[in-house]
């Protein structure tokens, strides 16, 4: 019967995807919402999202991970309320589905309409000074790497949040807190403070020939009702440091590196992470390409060790940071990759993505995106080469529509071969948004 569903609801997507590009038809509900905004005089607003997307994986077996088709669905609706120049309030509920998945899908995939975001923001819009923000948002720091939304999963990842700033024409210091949400199915996503992350995050701007720096001290704690089921409680300190701008030739680079103390349970953290990337646009065939290379690694636990080395990747969001397959997270692993993207019109854009993964310690565990050992070899005798992983999709907006596909292909290395045999992940997908703020 579940296969049979598929079937018929899969032309009826891809309907879906192909009707309003070829109809080309104004937009009506976006030509309603800046109508709002006019009469109001620019104070409120609606936002909207509705995403469609069949996936199939297989190949599968690291840990939990099965072969499966998914047919996804996720709706936003929301609005934004701008009564003066120093007060925000915003709101937005989501509702995420997997309607296909046979057994009860996961709370990754499913949460009926919750809400995702309601915050209050005072002096937001002023260019200087001090400002706050309080209730629970999106929110993103270091391209992601350090906290941020997971926005390519169905029940994307918010944060119930509190944070406090001072801004100048060139800083920006931020003192934080913020608590990602328990997906509770069928039930209201109440804000449960076990996880938190708090400390500081500034950013200086522009300081000298387009250099700007980011600075950053932040406590990740974590008890039982947060999630955390060893012995003690988790609590990491991370100092980090971001140094990115142009170079000539077109050009552009960023650096970045972590180091961690704290504990993790009854054990003494030290562990550390870098980032090194560079991107260049340039023109092929008289289109747009952007080039771009990086090179990643986060360290692991040595055999023997006395203290815990394997990094703690706090909340980052990882989808593209280790290939399209969200098959790796930010420990104990160190990736090379490339990305290409070429712009065949205004609209359609084609992009080849590359990645090889290699452990940082043989002995220490590989892990899946959200930070789970998926395979070890505690004697690190199966080698370190992970594998690698190639990708290609394409993406097409025109107004509010936007449509790709993608096809990704991940070539076993030796470690995976010898810790988890006949593991040969492929993921194919097709989706169709639409979306106006």
């Amino acid at each position: 019967m579940i296969d049979k569903a598929r079937r018929v609801f899969l032309p009826v997507l891809v309907a879906a995807v192909v009707g309003p590009w070829v109809a080309r038809a104004q937009d009506p509900l976006q030509g309603l919402n800046n109508q709002v905004r006019e009469k109001t005089g620019g104070m409120f607003g609606f936002t909207f999202e509705e995403r469609t997307r069949w996936e199939e994986k297989s190949g599968v077996s690291f840990g939990k991970a099965v072969n499966q088709q998914d047919m996804l669905s996720r709706l936003r609706i929301g609005a934004r309320f701008d009564p003066t120049d120093w007060l925000t309030i915003s709101a937005m509920g989501q509702d995420a589905r997997a309607p296909f998945y046979g057994a009860k899908a996961p709370n990754s995939m499913r949460d009926p309409m919750d809400l995702e975001e309601a915050y209050v923001e005072f002096l937001g819009r002023q260019k200087t000074g001090f400002g706050a923000t309080f209730g629970r948002q999106f929110v993103s720091y270091g391209e992601t790497r350090v906290i941020g939304p997971t926005q390519w999963g169905n029940a994307a990842r918010t944060f119930d949040t509190a944070r406090m700033y001072y801004r100048t024409s060139k800083a920006r210091f931020e003192i934080l807190m913020v608590s990602p949400v328990k997906v509770v199915l069928d039930q209201f996503n109440n804000p449960e403070l076990g996880e938190r992350i708090w400390g500081t995050y500034n950013v200086f701007s522009n300081i000298g020939r387009g250099v700007s720096v980011d600075a950053y001290a932040l406590r990740h704690s974590q008890n039982k009702i947060g999630g955390w089921t060893g012995t003690g409680t988790l609590g990491t300190d991370t100092f980090g440091g971001r140094l990115y701008g142009p170079l000539p030739d077109k050009f552009a680079y960023s650096l970045e590196g972590m180091g961690q103390t704290g504990h993790l349970g009854l054990l003494t953290q030290r562990a550390y992470a870098w980032f090194a990337g560079a991107s260049r646009g340039l023109n092929a065939l008289k289109r747009p390409l952007n080039l771009s290379a990086e090179f990643k690694g986060a360290s692991g636990t040595r055999l023997g060790a006395i203290h815990n080395g394997t990094y703690d990747q706090l909340m980052s969001a990882n989808h593209d940071k280790f290939g399209q397959q969200d098959l790796f997270g930010w420990r104990n692993l160190k990736t090379f990759k490339t990305l290409e993207t070429l712009s065949l019109s205004k609209a359609l854009a084609v992009n080849l993505m590359y990645s090889n993964h290699w452990l940082f310690s043989p002995s220490d565990s590989l892990y899946n995106s959200s930070g789970s050992s998926i395979a070890v070899s505690k004697k690190g005798t199966a080698g370190t080469h992970v594998g690698q992983e190639l990708d290609s999709y394409l993406t097409c907006k025109r107004g509010a529509h936007l449509i790709g596909a993608g096809y990704g292909h991940f070539f076993a290395g030796d470690f995976v071969v010898h810790t988890t045999p006949h593991v040969n992940p492929r993921y194919l997908y097709l989706f169709q948004q639409y979306s106006f703020k």
